[in-house]
């Protein structure tokens, strides 16, 4: 080989380069966070679906939460799930969507073309799990939902968005019912909680979004045998898994919905958002946080 002085022949030798793409990662952010179920319901999926990946949680103060979230990229991570106490925050500090402008919250986070994104995925969940628990509930034209927090939004938005003709909003301060049915319009009618009883036998569709009923909270007291015989009722708590409300409706004969199948649907978008599948909720998956429950409560 000949060499001309100042320069170097090529050489047509290809040397492999070993490209080390990093596992993408999300996580949940919250203020406490130790008591989440995510981890669980991610890892599995992630382990079902053959995805190199990772979910954590991040206990995150008030006042550290703007500083993580702007930073989140370059803590290696994809996207998050939101919790209390930083959901409205998040909302503020992302680009939201319809979903999540309207409930007044975020719970999900992604990135898109570089920017920070939110959705607020307790509408589907809530749907979602409702589509499978009682097939054929949107037909009915009368709903009733008890509280007016930001659960009782996504809740509202959900049913309004199905084609509900009429959702009565009952909640112990008069003034909250209004103000939701002030911002959803002429089919969202503010109910005083005390009138719950007279609108049980309209009621095709009932869901709790307090947390009355609850694991050392006050029961919810209602006759549901006033409730008509075709009558679905949904609870969103899901610690008892089975709360007084649920027992009672399922004793009558009542298709039920319960809080445990909202949070499972409510992950679903989250991790497609993330690591590019979109995965399923099935029977294995719910029995294994069921069994997490349990041993939670012992």
């Amino acid at each position: 080989m000949i060499v001309v002085a100042g320069f170097i022949p090529a050489i047509d030798v290809f040397e492999e380069v070993a490209v080390v793409t990093k596992p993408r990662a999300a996580c949940l952010i919250g203020w406490p966070a130790a008591h989440s179920r995510s981890p669980l319901i991610h890892r599995y999926w992630l382990r079902k679906l053959g995805i190199e990946g990772g979910y954590v949680i991040e206990a995150v103060p008030p006042d550290e939460f703007k500083d993580f979230l702007f930073r989140l990229s370059l803590r290696g991570f994809v996207g998050a799930n939101v919790t209390i106490p930083h959901k409205e925050r998040a909302l503020a500090l992302s680009k939201p969507d319809e979903q999540a402008r309207v409930v007044g919250a975020a719970n999900t986070l992604w990135y898109q073309d570089g920017e920070l994104c939110s959705t607020n995925t307790d509408v589907e969940g809530f749907i979602n799990n409702l589509d499978t628990c009682a097939p054929g509930w949107a037909r009915c034209e009368d709903a009733l939902v008890l509280g007016a927090g930001g659960a009782s939004r996504a809740v509202v938005f959900g049913l309004l968005e199905r084609g509900i003709r009429r959702v009565h909003v009952a909640n112990r301060t008069i003034a909250r019912a209004k103000a939701l049915a002030d911002q959803f319009g002429a089919d969202v009618v503010p109910v005083a909680w005390d009138a719950i009883s007279e609108l049980l036998p309209r009621a095709a569709l009932l869901v709790n979004t307090t947390s009355l009923g609850m694991h050392g909270q006050p029961p919810l007291e209602l006759d549901v045998g006033r409730l008509p015989p075709h009558a679905v009722v949904a609870d969103l708590v899901y610690v008892p898994l089975q709360t007084p409300l649920l027992e009672a409706s399922r004793a009558r004969g009542l298709k039920t919905a319960d809080g445990l199948g909202m949070l499972l649907h409510q992950a679903v978008r989250g991790f497609e958002l993330w690591f590019g599948q979109r995965p399923e909720v099935t029977a294995e998956l719910r029995a294994l946080v069921e069994a997490d429950l349990a041993n939670m409560a012992r």
